[in-house]
């Protein structure tokens, strides 16, 4: 290789994470193997581990061990680079469990494809002189394949012991016990759950006891609003992480900060405009977060409906809205992050008992993309004893079609669903029963003092 690029741009902390990438990602290694290039890196020990790494996996196709480092520094007759090596792969196994290596090994990935294409176009100086097209053709198309995943896929043979095995998907659970069950746990990485619910029933609730769930968990979440304020959204964590009502949070803030602050888990909420932005900008506001090694477990939208898409809707099957929810699982996918977002229904489903697929604006899209939605129903009676009733749409993970019984206050911030047939699950269906004959003596008084 000729004008050769170095690193130096990205730093030497950044140098040394690519190392410890390299060590611990077989796939990242597979897939990059062909165009690494030693003098990528600028000081010589990280030259000299990085050809190690190179040479090891092409003869053995896995990533060399600690032992194996150690086996080959004992062969250096030069002391000083020898120690100075030892010194370096500390710092690369010491990297090894660093939150921002995604971010590492894309850009790196992006850096060495773009060095091999730049190799590729210098090549063809000569070529192009000759006249010789078609080998110019065959170099570019060469240096833009190269790097590609280089996975086939699951080989349903081979593979069957990694997949009779292969039971944890690393899930962050809902709080609820009767929908974890469910989904096997909660929602995964590269997975999208929607809750879809009218105007007026408690969305942003909803989301927010998701959020607060994870928190409470020890996991590190991140809520954008695009309709309500960040104060206004915080104001509402308060209200679930305390059951304080929120109209009392104000004048209980010592209650309020002695409970958060047992909080393990962090919570970041950003606003940013309904329609002013787009989910690839939030996937860039990810990615400088986990790049400050602040990466989310979870993130929480609210709502979906209101981003703007890339996607033409005049040349999209799914339309305008369709292509956000095929951005969002996307971009669950890349970072490795659960998604948790909301949707709005038509006007239809504000008086149905039990929310169905038909009833949500655009529902072919966001059920054709999303892994998971749920519905939820509040009729007046429902607000007046607050009860609501979660209805599972869809489900990857295990059976739909299934309607739970819950208490919703959207007043103190409490969200419970149960299973039917268990106690607190039967006397919720009773209430809401309740609620039902309480709001029509309410319309029957209404009627006798209008119309007598």
């Amino acid at each position: 290789m000729q004008n050769i690029d170095t690193l130096s741009k990205y730093g030497q902390s950044f140098q040394t994470k690519v190392l410890s990438s390299l060590i611990t990602d077989v796939r990242l290694l597979d897939t990059l193997s062909e165009i690494i290039h030693p003098k990528f890196f600028e000081a010589e020990a990280n030259k000299w581990i990085a050809e190690e790494i190179v040479s090891y996996y092409d003869e053995f196709k896995k990533s060399p061990t600690l032992d194996v480092f150690k086996s080959e520094v004992s062969k250096l007759e030069d002391r000083g680079f020898q120690k100075s090596i030892v010194e370096q792969l500390k710092s690369v196994f010491t990297k090894v469990g660093d939150s921002d290596l995604d971010y590492v090994k894309k850009e790196f990935s992006s850096f060495c494809i773009n060095q091999n294409l730049k190799q590729a176009i210098v090549s063809s100086v000569d070529l192009l002189k000759a006249g010789n097209y078609d080998r110019i053709k065959d170099l570019v198309d060469k240096a833009m394949k190269v790097g590609v995943d280089s996975d086939m896929g699951h080989d349903y043979l081979l593979d069957f012991e990694e997949r009779t095995n292969e039971v944890d998907r690393s899930t962050v659970p809902t709080g609820w016990d009767c929908i974890n069950e469910l989904m096997d746990g909660g929602l995964g990485p590269g997975e999208l759950g929607v809750a879809v619910a009218p105007s007026g029933v408690g969305k942003t609730w909803v989301l927010c006891a998701l959020g607060a769930a994870a928190v409470k968990q020890g996991l590190n979440v991140v809520h954008y609003s695009l309709e309500l304020s960040e104060h206004y959204v915080g104001q509402r964590y308060d209200t679930v992480f305390t059951q304080i009502p929120s109209a009392d949070v104000k004048d209980k803030k010592e209650q309020v900060l002695e409970k958060i602050n047992r909080l393990s888990g962090k919570l970041l909420i950003k606003y940013f405009p309904p329609k002013g932005i787009s989910a690839k900008k939030l996937e860039s506001h990810i990615e400088k977060m986990t790049a400050a090694g602040n990466k989310p477990d979870l993130i929480i939208i609210d709502y979906a409906d209101l981003l703007l898409s890339h996607t033409n809707k005049s040349d999209s099957t799914y339309g305008e809205q369709g292509g956000v929810y095929i951005e969002l699982r996307g971009i669950s996918g890349e970072l490795g992050i659960p998604i948790w977002t909301a949707s709005q229904t038509n006007r239809s489903a504000i008086d149905s008992e039990v929310i169905e697929a038909d009833k949500v604006a655009d529902s072919y899209a966001k059920v054709m993309n999303a892994d998971f939605i749920m519905s939820i129903s509040r009729k007046s009676k429902d607000k007046l004893n607050n009860t609501a009733r979660f209805h599972i749409m869809k489900n990857r993970f295990g059976p739909d079609g299934i309607t739970f019984p819950s208490k919703m206050d959207t007043n103190t911030g409490f969200i419970e669903v149960y299973d039917g047939n268990s106690s607190d699950g039967i006397i919720t269906q009773k209430e809401s029963a309740n609620g039902e004959q309480m709001e029509k003596k309410l319309l029957h008084k209404k009627y006798v003092e209008n119309f007598g």
